[in-house]
């Protein structure tokens, strides 16, 4: 079904911003983003072999999503520690519109993994742990949540941390795809492009609270549990975004406005104000001064070479140099 936005008198959010929506009918909330200049910023100034740039535009897309909910300023850091190839992903983001990212990993393990055809995002992660952290400022508690990492997707990821640490239930699609454009006499010049749409169930309605056996997981003690999983609102709206088909994450010409109205136009959907995304790194000369000055005088005799002292950067690359 098509749908004219103009004529509905809304705004597309564009590529680089996450618009969060509401499924009133369905108790439902939720965040969809597309992500362009800013995903291929980050991964082309990294160069990571193709597996890699993949498994972290998925982590960079599902840390906008999440990142972009919180009410206060502070940050949200998502963060991996694996055995596998790809032994760390992090993903930081800084209210409100901050996102950097980077990855390490073992190019020998995912080279031998590529040339078997099995770069997979659960091979290259392996086992582990994933943690997401959200830091409310100097003065307040820091708030850590832990998923065991046992060759599931980010995708079953984000499902596990909220319905065992928050009691949410959650349904996440996350696609990244690779555009190829190609002018006369020139080789092809690939573009990164990735999306996402996240959707909970809050219900509000007395009768969609009603209370069964599920694990609390990391819940406060005493914390109520509810069954959702039976409740026709949420099967519904969680059959509906299993529908998404990765070309609809990924495919410029398909705004996350056009891909909500898809959804849910029969129940009717409500689009909030959208929240733009920006790729900036929050190093400085100031910020890595002070951490060397942290340093023992041996360790700084250590990094000195030639009486310089020299630091990049792991996200965006950035050098800088320091005398002794």
């Amino acid at each position: 079904m098509a749908f004219n936005l103009e004529e509905l008198g809304i705004a597309p959010a564009g590529l680089d911003a996450v618009r969060p929506f509401a499924v009133e009918e369905l108790d439902v909330r939720g965040r969809a983003v597309s992500l362009g200049p800013v995903l291929e910023k980050i991964l082309d100034r990294h160069a990571y072999p193709e597996p890699v740039s993949r498994l972290l535009a998925e982590a960079i897309v599902l840390t906008s999503l999440l990142g972009t909910s919180l009410k206060f300023e502070g940050r949200f850091t998502l963060q991996t520690q694996t055995q596998g190839p790809v032994s760390m992903l992090v993903v930081d983001f800084a209210s409100p519109d901050a996102i950097r990212a980077c990855a390490s990993f073992d190019k020998d393990r995912v080279e031998a993994l590529m040339e078997a055809g099995k770069a997979t995002p659960e091979a290259l992660l392996g086992t582990g742990h994933l943690a997401m952290t959200i830091d409310q400022g100097a003065h307040m508690q820091r708030y850590q949540g832990l998923v065991e990492l046992d060759g599931i997707t980010l995708e079953e990821v984000a499902r596990r941390y909220f319905e065992r640490s928050e009691q949410i239930p959650t349904e996440v699609r996350l696609g990244v795809g690779e555009l190829y454009t190609r002018q006369e006499g020139e080789p092809p010049v690939r573009t990164w492009t990735a999306g996402g749409i996240l959707v909970q169930f809050l219900p509000e309605s007395p009768e969609r609270m009603r209370q069964a056996d599920i694990d609390p997981g990391d819940a406060p003690e005493g914390a109520v549990s509810h069954e959702f999983e039976e409740d026709d609102a949420w099967v519904e709206a969680k059959a509906l975004v299993d529908t998404v088909k990765d070309v609809e994450l990924t495919d410029p010409e398909v705004s996350v406005e056009m891909l909500l109205f898809r959804l849910f136009h029969e129940r009717g959907v409500r689009l909030f104000e959208p929240q733009p995304l920006a790729d900036k790194c929050r190093c400085s000369r100031e910020k890595i001064e002070g951490v060397l000055a942290g340093f023992s005088d041996e360790d700084i005799e250590d990094m000195t070479d030639g009486g310089k002292i020299a630091v990049t950067c792991e996200f965006c690359g950035t050098k800088y140099q320091f005398d002794r």
